[in-house]
C-alpha cells in the first residue's frame, strides 16, 4: 500500500470517528413533564420549567397538559411520561399504597418541591357559608373524581365531621367549578393550587366571592391528624373583592420522576432547573417561590439519586 493511499484511508478514519462524535455530541434527552389543565398554575409553571432546562443544552424538556397529581403519578409510576407535578399528599399515598391507590408505588423519586399550594374554598359572599359547617345542604365542588383536589375534601371534610351526604356534591376540576359559580349552579367549590390560580382569578372579576377562612382550631386539628398539610395563608388583594389575609391549609407542589431515568438526566435536569431559575420566576408569581432553600422541604417520596448529586453539590444535606 503507497504511503499516500494509507494517508488518504487515514483521513477518511479521521472524519468518520469525528462526524460520529458530533453526532454523539448532538445527541439530547428528550423528556416530557406533566403538568395540569390550562386554567391551573402547574401548566404555565411547567412551561417555565421546561424553557428553563432546555436552555442548559443537555436535555429537551416539553411541558404537556394533564389530569394532574393522581393522574400524573400513575403516568409516572408506569413510565408513560418522565417527569410530573404532584402534590406532596398525593405521593404520600401512592408511596404507601393510600387513599385512592390500591397497592404502592415504589418506584416514584422526587427531584424537587417547589412551591406550596393552597387550597382553596370559594363561596359566594351572600351563600351564607360562614365556616365550613355551613357547607351541609349546599351545592359543592369537590375536585375532578380521584383527583388531588378531591383526596383533600376527603381529609378536609373528615375533620368537620361532614361527608359527601351532608352536601350535594359536584365532582368538578378547576375549569368547570369556576363555570357552574358563573351559572349560579353551585354554593361553594374547591380548588388546590397556587395562588393566584387563573380560573379563580377570572371568576373574581364576574361574581362577588370570597374564600372560607379557616379557625386556628381547625387548623391545629387538620396538620395534626395529615401531617402532609401545612398551616399557610393566602395575602389579602390577591383576587378582586378579598381585602383581607385568608387563613387555609396548603400542600406542596413537587416534581417527581421514576426509579429508571439515568442518573446523569436527572442530574442535568436539576442542575439546568436552578441554573435558570431567575427565568422561572420571571415567568408566573409563583414561580418566585420556587428555591433551593426550599427544595428539600416536604418531599414524601425518596430522592432520585441524579437529584440528590445535584444538592449534595449545592451544600445542601439530603438525609
Amino acid at each position: 500500500m503507497t504511503r499516500k493511499k494509507m494517508f488518504f484511508i487515514t483521513l477518511v478514519i479521521a472524519a468518520a470517528l469525528v462526524a460520529s462524535g458530533a453526532a454523539f455530541a448532538a445527541e439530547k434527552a428528550f423528556l416530557s413533564i406533566a403538568t395540569g389543565g390550562t386554567s391551573g398554575t402547574y401548566y404555565p409553571i411547567g412551561g417555565a420549567i421546561a424553557q428553563a432546562v432546555s436552555k442548559g443544552g443537555a436535555i429537551q424538556a416539553t411541558a404537556e397538559t394533564s389530569n394532574a397529581s393522581v393522574a400524573n403519578v400513575n403516568l409516572v409510576a408506569t413510565k408513560e411520561i418522565e417527569v410530573a407535578f404532584v402534590q406532596n399528599d398525593i405521593t404520600f399515598w401512592a408511596y404507601t399504597g393510600g387513599m385512592m391507590f390500591e397497592s404502592p408505588l415504589t418506584n416514584l423519586r422526587a427531584i424537587a418541591a417547589l412551591y406550596p399550594e393552597h387550597l382553596q374554598l370559594i363561596t359566594t359572599k351572600n351563600s351564607g357559608v360562614k365556616v365550613i359547617d355551613d357547607l351541609k345542604g349546599k351545592r359543592v365542588g369537590v375536585g375532578a373524581p380521584g383527583s388531588g383536589t378531591e383526596g383533600d375534601v376527603r381529609a378536609i371534610l373528615q375533620i368537620a365531621g361532614l361527608s359527601y351526604e351532608d352536601m350535594k356534591t359536584d365532582f368538578l376540576d378547576f375549569g368547570a367549578t369556576t363555570s357552574r359559580f358563573k351559572d349560579n349552579q353551585i354554593d361553594a367549590g374547591f380548588v388546590v393550587a397556587g395562588y393566584p390560580t387563573a380560573s379563580v382569578m377570572d371568576l373574581a372579576t364576574t361574581k362577588d366571592i370570597t374564600l372560607l377562612d379557616f379557625t386556628p382550631e381547625y387548623m391545629d386539628k387538620l396538620v395534626k391528624e395529615f401531617p402532609y398539610f401545612i398551616k399557610s395563608s393566602i395575602p389579602a388583594k390577591t383576587y378582586s373583592g378579598i381585602d383581607n389575609d385568608i387563613t387555609t391549609p396548603a400542600v406542596m407542589a413537587i416534581l417527581i420522576t421514576h426509579d429508571e431515568i439515568p442518573e446523569d438526566v436527572i442530574y442535568e435536569f436539576t442542575k439546568s432547573m436552578f441554573d435558570n431559575i431567575a427565568d422561572i420566576h420571571a415567568a408566573h408569581a409563583k414561580g418566585k417561590e420556587i428555591t433551593l432553600k426550599t427544595a428539600l422541604d416536604g418531599l414524601t417520596v425518596p430522592l432520585h439519586p441524579g437529584a440528590a448529586k445535584y444538592f449534595k453539590e449545592q451544600g445542601m444535606s439530603t438525609d
